[in-house]
């Protein structure tokens, strides 16, 4: 039984597999870049399994590796896979839902704070040597006064710049209340945060408690959160959610979060709406296209966004949890057992 394995991995995790067949790991999993079809095609053309992070797995990939059984991908949905031909060859797909969801939801966390209290702002300025004394003098204390540790009481002040929005006491809108937005939700309600939810496959008594409410329609929630998120998947129903219209639904002291799919914004009409100042900020991990271009609004203009290169999931956890969950289907397939992974299109 061989393996060809490109994929990202925890090494601890990894060890049972090699109980199961021989492992030929390559590609990514050593460190190379992202694998050129015609070579995953040559080194693929006797595996029984191939599993992969990033790699193309195409049509000719697939259909040129005859011993082909099972393709593993360590993503929470397969994009990278020829979902059509994989079921033409009756083979089956396996994916890592979950993987991600605590790294993704504690980073959206990290972008709201970053954004509401201008965080990333304030080092800038730091870094740069503003609201900086050119040497170390101290302050002096008048008499029978206890030392103030302020930086100064000025317009220009740090503390009046950066002046900020707390959380607690904030409502906060969740479009798409699955595996992420759930969590998402758990760590805002310790922060003292209400919960507006907009998710129509879920049913209104599934969602509410004192706290959570269930939003009426997308419209009712972008109307009435202080902060947005979004964590959905994209469908045909949900390319584009976010559009102009919503966005100009949100109050003037709101701040937009994403971090699930560039898809699901409009970006030229939050653009807009940052540009003209109709919304408090926006604190953004993914994109209509990656990578940004060096003059995108985003990165040239705009100071009210915060920007990160897709990285909400970049953590070395979702690594052991992903790997962990591949071995375990792997050995499962082995066996004849049902699949708890299998993605079905």
């Amino acid at each position: 039984m061989k393996i060809f394995f490109t994929a990202e991995y925890s090494p601890e995790e990894l060890e049972p597999l090699y109980e199961l067949g021989e492992v030929v790991l390559d590609g990514w999993a050593t460190g190379l870049p992202k694998m050129p079809e015609e070579e995953l095609m040559e080194k693929t053309r006797d595996a029984d399994i191939l599993i992969v992070s990033y790699d193309d797995v195409t049509r000719k990939v697939i259909e040129n590796a005859s011993k082909l059984k099972l393709i593993a991908c360590t993503r929470a949905t397969p994009v990278n896979v020829d979902m059509k031909a994989a079921k033409e060859r009756g083979i089956p797909v396996i994916y890592t839902p979950g993987r991600n969801s605590d790294t993704t939801a504690e980073f959206t966390i990290g972008l709201m704070l970053a954004i509401a209290r201008n965080i990333p702002m304030a080092h800038k300025a730091l870094k740069e040597g503003k609201y900086t004394n050119l040497n170390d003098q101290k302050k002096e204390t008048k008499a029978g006064l206890t030392v103030d540790m302020i930086w100064d009481m000025e317009t220009t002040a740090p503390y009046m710049v950066f002046k900020g929005t707390q959380l607690k006491g904030k409502t906060l809108g969740i479009v798409g209340y699955g595996s992420i937005g759930k969590r998402v939700g758990k760590i805002a309600r310790a922060f003292g945060m209400a919960l507006l939810i907009y998710d129509p496959f879920q049913c209104q008594i599934d969602i509410e408690e004192i706290g959570i409410t269930k939003a009426e329609s997308l419209e009712s929630l972008m109307s009435n959160a202080d902060f947005v998120t979004c964590h959905m998947k994209i469908t045909s129903e949900t390319k584009g959610i976010i559009n102009k219209k919503m966005i100009s639904l949100m109050k003037p002291t709101a701040y937009f979060i994403n971090c699930s799919r560039g898809a699901v914004l409009d970006e030229s009409a939050l653009i807009e709406a940052l540009r003209e100042k109709r919304i408090a900020g926006a604190a953004i991990d993914v994109y209509e296209r990656e990578p940004l271009a060096i003059n995108h609004p985003y990165v040239a203009e705009l100071d009210n966004v915060v920007i990160t290169p897709h990285i909400g999931g970049a953590t070395n956890e979702v690594l052991v949890n992903h790997t962990i969950q591949l071995v375990s289907d792997v050995k499962r397939f082995l066996n004849g057992e049902r699949l708890l992974y299998e993605y079905r299109s």
